[in-house]
């Protein structure tokens, strides 16, 4: 019998004994940096001459370390192994595919500090954000250890006289795993993890700001003991070797958490049938939102204005989740914006190292480009209240920013910008509240901030996300108690750690036997 699942706590940092082992974790991490990382297929560690250069966000001299980057020729390399491996994987008992998962949460828990500080450093993650990922990575892998183990059942189904009928779950064959940056160790975990106790192979292509942290977590499956050719480290460029991946006849299964330009090319070229191929491959998206926060005129305006500063500014608006829009009823919205605004002046931007600093750097160039370039569409659309400017001279920071008065259409309520940017929105009503905050393409996260009881009936009925929060914020899903995935163009509302999200890694058999 394992022990019913629960959720890691997160490390408190008021405490001086945390602060300090945190502290050593990244003087730690610190002395490692610069290490070159080679690819694993069939656990066979290869290096090449071309290298993805991972480069600490908040100071851009600095090289967290170099990872060879596979051609398409390796790629092949690293299907084949996979295609192979599955034939003995997909026949190991699930126990023992979930006893992996397991040990595997417990070598990255007892390297938790180590991890998380390993985020600060490679994604510019402040100290309370990294260590809420290093968890939710932990989280993943205990959550659906224990999912597989029930699964392995099947689900009943009737029978009848002189037949046993039943039905079962089997694993799919070669996946290929493409996690953001932005969860570098959660996501990237948990997609990989998923496929695996499933029954499944993979392909792990990391994100390429952050493929250190990829390749540490290949290693402790490996020392948890993932069998040569189960898992394959394939980091390389998304075109060569990313659409070769999504191409191959022997993909089965693509799961890939990132942009909608991204997500709906995949699932595009998914649906292309190759020679070679038997079978229809199945894409698992989560492709990116634009999440709005309603506060209602009968609602708590101090709760109001931290849910808002929470969403929008925790890990600089990074998160597909980021509440970057808050549409207010008419009543009570200039209230809500002064405190809000009051409440982001008290916000620090620095390089995370520091504990004290709330923001760190956007995660490269190309981001700050783009957000900075919506900043001033911003200043053209509607009223800036506070920030707006950005410093990329040593790393790549942005200060908290607020717009005011913005048209339910302007495009920095509708884009996803993916930095510190919220964007305020006046509302005459309830019902004209949930019609902004359904407008857009997206449907991931969205909070209702009220106290009205008829209205909070109306928001679960009408409101349009895959995660629908009440009196707080729209970030911070936990595996187990908040299944995470959208609707509309936020992609295949896949509800990541939840009851659902093994069963997609998996064929439903049907097995009917006369007597």
């Amino acid at each position: 019998m394992t022990t019913p699942y629960r959720h890691e706590p997160f490390t408190d940092f008021q405490l001086a004994e945390n602060k300090k082992a945190f502290e050593e974790a990244l003087r730690k991490v610190e002395a490692s940096l610069g290490q070159d990382y080679s690819l694993v297929i069939n656990g066979e560690r290869i290096s090449t001459d071309e290298k993805l250069v991972s480069v600490n966000p908040a100071r851009t001299t600095e090289v967290i370390g170099t990872v060879s980057k596979a051609d398409q020729a390796l790629v092949e390399k690293a299907v084949e192994a996979a295609s192979t491996a599955f034939e003995s994987w997909r026949k190991w008992d699930p126990d023992a595919r979930a006893e992996i998962l397991f040990r595997a949460a417990a070598i990255m828990r007892r390297r938790k500090h180590e991890f998380s500080a390993l985020l600060v450093k490679e994604a510019g993650k402040p100290w309370k954000e990294a260590d809420g990922d290093t968890a939710e990575a932990i989280d993943f892998m205990e959550y659906y250890a224990r999912q597989m183990m029930e699964l392995k059942k099947g689900k009943p189904v009737k029978s009848r006289d002189g037949e046993i009928n039943q039905y079962i779950y089997t694993p799919i064959g070669v996946s290929v795993v493409i996690p953001p940056w932005n969860f570098a160790c959660a996501i990237m975990v948990g997609t990989t993890v998923a496929p695996l106790v499933t029954g499944n192979t993979v392909l792990l292509k990391p994100a390429e700001p952050t493929p250190v942290i990829a390749a540490k977590f290949v290693e402790v499956l490996e020392e948890a003991g993932v069998p040569k050719g189960v898992v394959n480290f394939v980091p390389g460029d998304p075109v060569e070797v990313g659409e070769y991946l999504v191409d191959h006849p022997k993909t089965n299964l693509i799961t890939f958490t990132g942009s909608r330009a991204v997500g709906t090319r995949i699932y595009q070229r998914a649906a292309v049938v190759h020679d070679g191929q038997t079978h229809l491959k199945r894409v698992i998206a989560e492709m990116g939102g634009k999440d709005t926060i309603i506060v209602d005129k009968e609602a708590d305006l101090d709760l109001a204005a931290e849910s808002i500063l929470v969403s929008a500014f925790g890990f600089s608006g990074q998160k597909c989740s980021a509440g970057s829009r808050a549409v207010v009823h008419a009543d009570v919205y200039d209230t809500v914006l002064e405190k809000t605004v009051e409440l982001a002046k008290k916000l620090t931007v620095g390089d995370p190292r520091d504990h004290e600093n709330y923001m760190g750097p956007v995660i490269n160039q190309k981001a700050y480009d783009k957000i900075m370039s919506y900043i001033a569409i911003g200043k053209e659309e509607g009223r800036l209240m506070i920030g707006g400017t950005g410093d990329d001279s040593e790393g790549y920071f942005v200060q908290p920013t607020i717009f005011a008065d913005l048209d339910p259409k302007a495009r920095i309520m509708q884009d996803e910008i993916f930095g510190p940017v919220v964007a305020f929105c006046k509302a005459k009503d309830f019902d004209e509240a949930l019609e902004i905050a359904n407008n857009t393409e997206y449907g991931l996260t969205g909070a209702v901030i009220t106290r009205n009881g008829a209205h909070i009936e109306q928001a679960k009925r009408d409101f349009h996300v895959g995660n629908l929060y009440f009196n707080r914020n729209c970030t911070g899903a936990i595996v187990g108690y908040h299944p995470f995935g959208g609707f509309k163009m936020s992609g295949t509302d896949s509800k990541a750690g939840g009851p659902d999200y093994l069963v997609l890694h998996m064929q439903g058999k049907t097995i009917s036997q006369m007597l």
